[in-house]
């Protein structure tokens, strides 16, 4: 049974930071590509940042570029979202995503979920 389950969101000050985790089970985490995606309230669905499966290489999104950065463990099965300089507008639930092989930017290639993690930026 794969799970992802997210953990580190909360409330926080526009201008500071959350480190957000995601622990992964029940795959080969060396296969799957990770994202980071993030839906608030009214909008869709939108891509955040994504890891290539060794870790190598990574994509992020114009609006949290120089802000925001992703990284992973391989030994701990973890993904991980450093945000920082943190804005109202990065309010949203902030959802972890494996695919397989390659990263991508679109929700819909990614084949599991987490339930999602709340980050509230307060202005």
């Amino acid at each position: 049974q794969v799970q992802l389950v997210e953990s580190g969101g909360g409330l926080v000050q526009a201008g500071g930071s959350l480190r957000l985790a995601c622990e992964v089970s029940g795959l080969t985490f060396s296969q799957y590509a990770m994202g980071w995606f993030r839906q608030a309230p009214g909008k869709e669905r939108e891509f955040a940042a994504a890891i290539s499966r060794s870790g190598g290489s990574f994509l992020l999104a114009d609006s949290v570029k120089g802000r925001f950065t992703i990284s992973r463990d391989s030994a701990k099965k973890m993904v991980y979202l450093q945000m920082n300089s943190l804005k109202a507008d990065d309010t949203a639930v902030y959802y972890c995503a494996a695919r397989q092989f390659l990263a991508t930017t679109r929700a819909y290639d990614y084949s599991y979920w987490g339930q999602g993690t709340q980050v509230t930026v307060s202005s």
